[in-house]
């Protein structure tokens, strides 16, 4: 059975909890999550001319990629890692978290460079103040029907877990695993800093019920999410948006304060015009208290 982390420690008095119910609500009623866009889906991965057309779309954030195997991945260099600092106070755009999409290519369950990709990215999302790095888990990463590589990617994040937990950032998991697979892997690992990256398309792909996946695996496992419908505009998709929100709201889901814009692009059309479809649409969606 999959284990539940308690929210209140053992031990506290009937007095002592009483006195800690204001925190309790507080912390119940988490701040509206805000919206980013995953640089690779406006076309510029891992490329510092994102922030500019970020800021012209009004994004609040942009989740970066590292780089690619062709430049070593080099937000790993601290030259880079000040250009895209400076960058994002000039367009008052957030670095809002980190991805590693080459592990895609070259999978963190057999690779070995890709270990020290991982364990890389902890230091990078600690210099640039971001929370979390998501790992991708697909092509040739892909984690279905692979005991196996489910087993070795257990081992490392075991190995890079402590790390993670002592500079404060979470590891995010995206894989097309279902919820029991992707909570038998947190709880194997057994961190806090090693969580899910929610994709409620990806989800959904892969024959899952968006909904009920969403509350097995629960508020507290899940780091950020990605917001998209491949090959359309946000809402013009089978994705139950509404439902998502209503469940979001109802689990008072904080996650890391984000929710990233990706892969919501029709072919062939305008992919600025696009995202300010895309931004609009979960804007109206996230105020409507309905």
């Amino acid at each position: 059975m999959i284990s539940r982390r308690i929210f209140l420690k053992n031990g506290i008095s009937v007095v002592a909890a009483s006195a800690l119910g204001t925190l309790i609500a507080q912390e119940a009623s988490p701040q509206p999550l805000r919206i980013g866009a995953c640089d690779w889906s406006l076309g510029k991965s891992s490329d510092i001319g994102s922030f500019e057309m970020a800021r012209q779309i009004g994004l609040q954030g942009l989740m970066v990629n590292m780089g690619s195997k062709e430049n070593n991945l080099h937000l790993r260099q601290p030259a880079v890692q000040q250009q895209f600092i400076a960058e994002s106070a000039r367009t008052g755009v957030a670095i809002a978290s980190l991805a590693i999409g080459e592990l895609n290519n070259y999978p963190y369950k057999s690779d070995p460079q890709t270990e020290e990709w991982v364990s890389d990215s902890i230091t990078v999302a600690r210099n640039l103040n971001v929370p979390v790095v998501l790992l991708a888990f697909f092509n040739k990463n892909d984690l279905r029907g692979d005991e196996k590589g489910i087993r070795e990617v257990i081992n490392r994040l075991k190995k890079v877990a402590p790390e993670a937990e002592k500079q404060g950032i979470i590891l995010g998991i995206e894989s097309y695993l279902d919820g029991r697979d992707h909570l038998r892997i947190l709880e194997a690992v057994g961190s806090k800093n090693i969580k899910v990256y929610m994709d409620f398309r990806n989800t959904a792909d892969a024959g899952h019920d968006v909904l009920k996946e969403l509350r097995l695996i629960g508020k507290d496992n899940i780091c950020e999410l990605h917001m998209k419908e491949n090959g359309t505009l946000l809402g013009k998709g089978s994705l139950p948006w509404h439902a998502i929100k209503e469940l979001l709201v109802e689990m008072n889901y904080p996650g890391d304060g984000w929710m990233q814009i990706e892969s919501s692009n029709p072919e062939g059309t305008d992919v600025m015009s696009n995202y300010k479809q895309n931004l609009l649409f979960l804007q109206q969606l996230f105020a409507n208290k309905s």
